[in-house]
């Protein structure tokens, strides 16, 4: 007798009749940078299809996710200048701040995230406060609470910490719940892998360190035993939901946390794992949709429950031709 499982590939129903794994809009994040200014939506090279924008414009891009039905955006800020402690990236009138206030005055159910870390705001472009050439953890955590308090402020639903200090997760649950703002989540980076996928994000968020790198505090790629520590140590914390980054080489990774992790977990599909679609579409050596769709496929099969991608809007709209 021959055994024959294409008999449930025979037809597109079929096919999705036992799908194992399904992707749906709703699983979406969308990464967006906001800068200073007004009617801007400068094209970031190394990221063909991405933008910057200013806070105007990112409203209209904001409504237009909404409308395909991307459920969330994270908003990363490119301040009008820089100091040694990133002070801009707490100011009130902050650009992260205007323009959460913003989404929110126009678009309220939408969620909105931001990310917490001081490399777009700090003039030497680390994570974190310098003491003596090396970025000090403790004195970190006080201006990234405050960072995380002002975007709460702002209207901001969950704050996402990708600066990778110890017990950031806790300083920032801590700073929020003593403002008044126990309801606002956190969605914490705990599995932040020091990559070569974050170029392009680097140009995009002015953010390249200006010494060193940041191997003394992202993770060591060789290492997935600490990916569970830095989960579990997170979820005890306080994290209301976990995130693996970068997504495409680490699907183990994405994998053993969710063995572990019964909080909500998400991946970052970023920019290097974007740009190579994007360039390698652009000679034509690959179709670009089917890479995407298989890449977001992957990721969700992996385990994550979200996807943070630039992909939010292409797929987004894949998804509802197909439904």
């Amino acid at each position: 007798m021959i055994i024959r499982p294409r008999r449930l590939r025979q037809n597109r129903t079929l096919r999705e009749m036992v799908r194992e794994t399904n992707l749906s809009v709703k699983d979406l994040i969308y990464p967006l940078f906001v800068r200073h200014g007004r009617n801007l939506k400068e094209p970031i090279s190394s990221m063909p299809g991405q933008y910057r924008f200013s806070v105007d414009t990112i409203v209209q891009e904001v409504i237009e996710a909404w409308d395909l039905g991307v459920p969330a955006v994270i908003l990363f800020g490119l301040p009008d200048c820089k100091d040694a402690v990133g002070s801009k990236s707490y100011a009130n009138d902050g650009i992260v701040q205007q323009a959460v206030s913003s989404i929110k005055a126009k678009l309220q159910e939408i969620v909105v995230m931001t990310d917490i870390c001081l490399c777009e705001y700090t003039d030497h472009g680390h994570c974190g406060i310098i003491k003596e050439g090396k970025v000090d953890n403790d004195a970190t955590l006080e201006i990234l609470a405050r960072q995380a308090v002002s975007h709460a402020k702002a209207g901001a639903d969950f704050v996402a910490p990708s600066d990778m200090m110890d017990g950031r997760v806790a300083a920032i649950r801590n700073a929020l719940d003593l403002a008044g703002f126990q309801d606002t989540g956190i969605l914490s980076y705990a599995v932040k892998y020091a990559s070569g996928f974050y170029g392009p994000f680097r140009e995009a968020a002015d953010s390249t360190p200006k010494f060193g790198d940041r191997s003394s505090y992202q993770m060591d790629p060789a290492n997935a035993l600490e990916a569970l520590k830095e989960a579990i140590l997170d979820m005890e914390e306080g994290a209301d939901m976990i995130m693996v980054k970068p997504a495409l080489a680490f699907l183990d990774i994405i994998r053993r946390v969710r063995e572990e992790c019964l909080l909500p977990l998400a991946a970052y599909n970023v920019s290097g794992e974007y740009a190579m679609v994007k360039s390698a579409q652009e000679k034509g050596w690959v179709d670009g949709d089917r890479i995407m769709m298989e890449i977001l496929i992957s990721i969700k099969r992996a385990g994550a429950d979200l996807i943070l991608t630039y992909f939010a809007k292409d797929a987004a709209r894949l998804l509802n031709r197909n439904r």
